[in-house]
């Protein structure tokens, strides 16, 4: 699913209006009707209070159009106008007139004064917030910020119209009281890449994006900076195996790591390598490794450096389709020497992750030294060592595009939702779950990057394909297993699983009496 940025949802809204012979206060109508029908679907009439904040703009247009369906459908609705502003906006004015036509009861003003205290939310009410839209651009003001802070108070189910008022949808916001806390958010066409940022996501728990039917010439041909990467977008990444095809077709991944009380590590990598499909799998680690690799994982083969405690000569006589280093793999003298001395004289794709990647940044010059598009896995601090510190999130990912940019490698920044990252591209991953923050979760990851690199897969679509699978099997084993007993030798376990579930369909909901639902109109 492509996210769009701020510019091309008003470029869109634009042309959709033009395109379709339509007012933007169809194309608004239309938007409050998508958000009532959700409502209306899952409340079937029930007199919840739902208390209605709007602001001034198109938001709160928004809001009125959904407060009209509610109210003309019977629901106990009161409408609130944040009325802080004289720029209220023509699709506004427009609903607020309409409004004012199906109700006695109009919206109540609140003139940005201490006007709110009469208000009563109770826990068990409604709150929709329309009080500000993508166009934000300031903090709100201190009697709005107490506004806000009321919500929070109240514990009522908080659902938020497009996006959290409050948050700015290109950059981290300056006081999180300053922003609502939504249970809910209903974007419109899709959702905001703030929903999926480390110190922006907390401003709603879920959300879902509605279909407002903006020009699908202009959906589909329109380039955007960031995707959403879930089954949808994986399926047709998925290379399925001939009738005749053997074990030579699929690969050979060449894992180098380990030391001395870490070859666990290469252990994971090497199972994840095999159970992402790799059809051959080496294991290159110290002496101390050889009978622990041999006995736990028999269909893998082990070469060992001649000492026993760590790789201090990475030599062998074999021709790898791809090579995952890193895991385990230590900061010693001679490791590090031994690693810079491989990357001289390598030319197979590489995926790099934990020391390896620690290594690079203690000597950023063997950066120069990569094949183009290797793969970069990093955890947080990782990333820090590569790239230095950042401000924001934002500020990261614009650190991490001109990295990946300058040295032609493919960054992954792992995380709640995982970002892979390629010149100026961003995919954002949907699988996984907290069980995944455990010990030898990034090996097997770089296990299965590995096993795809070597099945012929694109290194890009390696990554992305990789990380999806990986959450997703993470995903499966949480149900078995919870977040606090997840380890990371689940996660292979149920790899099989979650290629299974590409090719599953959705479960058929119940069928039930539809809601009625309200006609779009123009009322012109």
């Amino acid at each position: 699913m492509k996210l769009f940025s701020k510019e091309q949802i008003y470029e869109g809204d634009k042309l959709t209006t033009e395109l379709q012979k339509i007012s933007s206060t169809d194309l608004m109508e239309r938007a409050g009707i998508q958000i009532f029908n959700w409502i209306h679907m899952r409340m079937q009439g029930a007199q919840v209070p739902i208390h209605i904040f709007c602001g001034i703009g198109n938001n709160g247009g928004d809001g009125l159009v959904l407060a009209r369906h509610l109210i003309t459908h019977g629901y106990n609705v009161e409408t609130y106008i944040v009325n802080c502003s004289d720029k209220r906006s023509k699709d506004f004015l427009i609903n607020y007139d309409r409004i004012k036509n199906v109700t006695k009861n109009w919206p109540k003003m609140l003139s940005c004064k201490n006007d709110f205290e009469d208000i009563v939310i109770g826990a068990d009410d409604i709150i929709v917030d329309a009080v500000f839209g993508i166009g934000l651009n300031r903090s709100p003001n201190a009697w709005v910020q107490k506004l806000f802070q009321k919500f929070s108070a109240s514990k009522a189910f908080t659902l938020s119209i497009d996006i959290p008022s409050g948050l700015y949808t290109d950059k981290v916001v300056e006081d999180e009281k300053a922003v609502v806390h939504a249970n809910y958010t209903l974007s419109f066409q899709s959702p905001k890449l703030v929903f999926f940022l480390p110190e922006t996501a907390k401003y709603t728990v879920q959300w879902e994006a509605l279909d407002i039917n903006i020009d699908r010439d202009y959906l589909m041909k329109t380039e955007t900076e960031v995707e959403l990467i879930s089954k949808h977008e994986v399926l047709p990444i998925y290379k399925p195996r001939e009738k005749f095809s053997h074990k030579g077709s699929f690969g050979h991944v060449l894992i180098i790591g380990g030391s001395y009380g870490k070859i666990g590590a290469v252990n994971l990598a090497s199972r994840a390598a095999l159970s992402s499909g790799a059809g051959l799998v080496t294991a290159y680690s110290p002496k101390c490794g050889y009978h622990s690799l041999q006995t736990a994982i028999p269909e893998v083969m082990v070469i060992t450096d001649d000492d026993e405690t760590h790789i201090t000569n990475i030599n062998y006589d074999i021709e790898p389709t791809v090579i995952g280093i890193g895991v385990g793999l230590g900061l010693s003298a001679r490791t590090a020497k031994t690693f810079e001395a491989f990357l001289k004289r390598n030319t197979t794709p590489l995926v790099i992750d934990a020391d390896g990647l620690n290594l690079l940044s203690k000597k950023k010059t063997l950066l120069k030294l990569l094949p183009e598009k290797t793969i970069l896995t990093p955890h947080p601090k990782e990333l820090e060592r590569l790239i230095g510190k950042w401000y924001d999130d934002f500020e990261k990912l614009k650190k991490v595009k001109a990295f990946s940019k300058k040295y032609d490698v493919i960054v992954l920044i792992k995380g709640a939702n995982s970002i892979t990252v390629y010149n100026e591209k961003l995919y954002v991953n949907t699988t996984g779950n907290p069980g995944m923050a455990t010990a030898g979760s990034g090996d097997v990851l770089t296990g299965v990057i590995s096993g795809l690199l070597a099945q012929a897969y694109d290194p890009l679509a390696a990554t992305i394909f990789g990380v999806y699978l990986h959450g997703k099997s993470a995903d499966i084993s949480l149900e078995d297993y919870g977040y606090q007993s997840l380890i990371a030798s689940h996660i292979i376990e149920t790899m099989g699983e979650a290629y299974i579930d590409l090719f599953k369909q959705p479960e058929q909901p119940k069928v039930e009496e539809q809601a009625q639902q309200p006609q779009e109109q123009s009322n012109k």
